[in-house]
This record gives C-alpha cells, sequence and structure tokens, in this order.
C-alpha cells in the first residue's frame, strides 16, 4: 500500500498493513539547529527532505496565506480594517504556488504523497487581525466587524478551495483554530453558534461537495468543542496535546466515528526507549481499533536530542504494524 492509501484506510475505520508512519507539523526551528550540530544534514532544508532521510512517510501540506503585507488593525473599526484589507485575503494565494501544486498533484497519483490543504479558521483569523486580548473582547464590543472579517474569510476560503481543487483534491482539510487552552475553550458555544458556526456549514457543505474530510486543528483541551464542531460535520481532530490533560481513549469512546492525529506526549521524547515505550503503550488500544495515526502532539521539542529522535521514529514504525 502506499502512504496514501494507508492513510485513506486507517481514517475510514479499514484494514491496512501498518498505518502511515508521518510527522504532521514540522520541527521547531531551534530543534533542527540542535539536529544539525548532531548528524542531521546540513543540506535538508524542506520538510519532506527530512521526513524521507528520517524514513518517515512524506506528506505534503499547503497553506494559501492570508496575510501578504501590513495585517495587524491597530484600531478596532471598520476604518482600522479598511486600513489593512488591501493586505489580506489577496486574490492570487493559490496561484501563486500553481507550479508546485501540479508537481505534488502528481507525486499523489502517481507516487501515493497524501496531500493536505490548510484553511485558515474563524477563530484564528480575526485573532491573527486583531490580537488575542483585543478579539476576545471583540464577540462583544464591534460584532458587526467580526462579521464582516468571516465573511470576507468565507469567500476568500471558498474561492481558493475551489481553485485548489481544480488543480489537486486534497486528501483531507485541516481548519486552523487554536481556540482552547489548557482548561478547554476559549469561547462560550453561544459565541461559537453565533460567530462561527453559520460560516462553517456553508464552508463544510463545499467540502462535502468535494468529498474532503475536515479536521480541525486547535492545540489545548478540545473535549468541549468536540461536539460543536461534530455537529457541523467534522470528520477529526488535531494535535490531541497530552499537556492539556487529552485521552485520545476518552475521546474514542464517547465519538467512536471520529479520526485523530497526534496525540503521542512530545514531552517524554527526551526521556529513553522505556519512557516512549510506555507513551505507545498508553495509545496502542486506540491504534487498533482504527481511526487513529498517532504523531507528535505538537512541533518536536528542542530538549530531544537527534538521536531521541531517531529512536522515537523507530519505535513509531515498530508499533504502526502492531494492529491486532
Amino acid at each position: 500500500m502506499t502512504t496514501r492509501e494507508r492513510f485513506k484506510a486507517v481514517m475510514s475505520f479499514k484494514e491496512v498493513d501498518r498505518i502511515p508512519v508521518i510527522e504532521w507539523a514540522s520541527w521547531w526551528d531551534k530543534t533542527l539547529n540542535r539536529w544539525r550540530k548532531e548528524g542531521l544534514p546540513a543540506h535538508l532544508n524542506n520538510a519532506q527532505d527530512i521526513m524521507e532521510y528520517l524514513g518517515l512517510d512524506v506528506h505534503k501540506q499547503f497553506w494559501p496565506p492570508t496575510v501578504h503585507g501590513p495585517g495587524y488593525m491597530s484600531e478596532l473599526t471598520d476604518e482600522g480594517y479598511n486600513k489593512i484589507r488591501p493586505h489580506i485575503l489577496h486574490n492570487e494565494a493559490v496561484s501563486w504556488f500553481k507550479a508546485e501544486i501540479e508537481e505534488w498533484a502528481y507525486k499523489q497519483q502517481n507516487q501515493g504523497v497524501p496531500i493536505w490543504l490548510t484553511l485558515e479558521g474563524f477563530f484564528w483569523f480575526p485573532r491573527k487581525l486583531m490580537g488575542i486580548e483585543e478579539h476576545l473582547y471583540a464577540f462583544y464590543d464591534t460584532p458587526e466587524l467580526m462579521h464582516r472579517i468571516n465573511e470576507d474569510l468565507l469567500a476568500f476560503n471558498l474561492k481558493k478551495l475551489d481553485e485548489f481543487c481544480e488543480l489537486c483534491i486534497p486528501d483531507f482539510i485541516t481548519m486552523a483554530e487554536d481556540m482552547s487552552y489548557n482548561h478547554g475553550p476559549m469561547i462560550s458555544q453561544a459565541l461559537f453558534e453565533e460567530f462561527m458556526a453559520p460560516y462553517y456549514r456553508k464552508l463544510m457543505k463545499k467540502t462535502k461537495e468535494y468529498g474532503i474530510d475536515v479536521i480541525i486543528d486547535s492545540d489545548g483541551d478540545i473535549t468541549q468543542l468536540i461536539p460543536w464542531f461534530e455537529e457541523l460535520g467534522a470528520a477529526g481532530f488535531l494535535p490531541l496535546e497530552r499537556q492539556s490533560k487529552v485521552d485520545v481513549a476518552a475521546i474514542r469512546e464517547r465519538h467512536p466515528g471520529l479520526c485523530l492525529l497526534g496525540g503521542f506526549d512530545k514531552t517524554v521524547m527526551h526521556l529513553g526507549e522505556e519512557a516512549m515505550r510506555k507513551e505507545f503503550e498508553r495509545l496502542l488500544p486506540t491504534i487498533k481499533q482504527g481511526g487513529f495515526i498517532p504523531s507528535c502532539d505538537h512541533q518536536t521539542p528542542p530538549q530531544v536530542s537527534f538521536g531521541d529522535y531517531r529512536l522515537y521514529v523507530s519505535l513509531l514504525k515498530e508499533y504502526a504494524i502492531l494492529l491486532h
């Protein structure tokens, strides 16, 4: 089976020869700087070359940029938004990468490389423009502005999705949100329903037309918000951060059809083989159930040596075949 075939089969709860051995997120720059001093060849600069060198299964992410100039609102008003509007949500955000998308579309079809598209979500993008604190106040202080921004983002996402799919149908889409912290969501369900859900419903309608699963990317404790997104049609979640007490087994029990990606506690990766094996054993029952691909629960931190990481990859390969 190819990596793409394995990915699609696992996420459909079908049998595979092994699960994909992937790292969904690239590595911290400080981590790579350390590894280059410890044996990682200096000429390996892009994520796919590093994946191949480390023996990981190669995949490719595309993320159309939403900001291409000054993108921070100095004042939370229509006038403040008007000032930055020419520098965000550019019409050419997909066509800039047309040749690269076509190159990887060929690899998707002929070499079985999974392709995934990331779009910015209706919590992430306004916060990106406003800043964290200002964004949280804006739900109450400038609700009309919040809707205006998300209406523009929806139009952008729908158009970029169509343009991307003309070149390549991605195997899945992640929505960048990061709307939870270690004690749960940053907003209430009522605010979610008012300011986010209407736009997601329209976007999800389009993704369903293309037959593309949507996976929500949010750090922190996502437990409470899972049903919010599940009701809208989301297929799964990542990165399932263990530091925020996210438990993949508990999520699977409550949401048996949910696709899960990540979940491996990055804070044990520098503690040696016994600690890493213990973490894989914690995840193994859910691995065997299907619909779950274990991976580092966020970017690998610089405390992890090059030797530590190579050991992690070897263990990941070992547990990737323990399916029965």
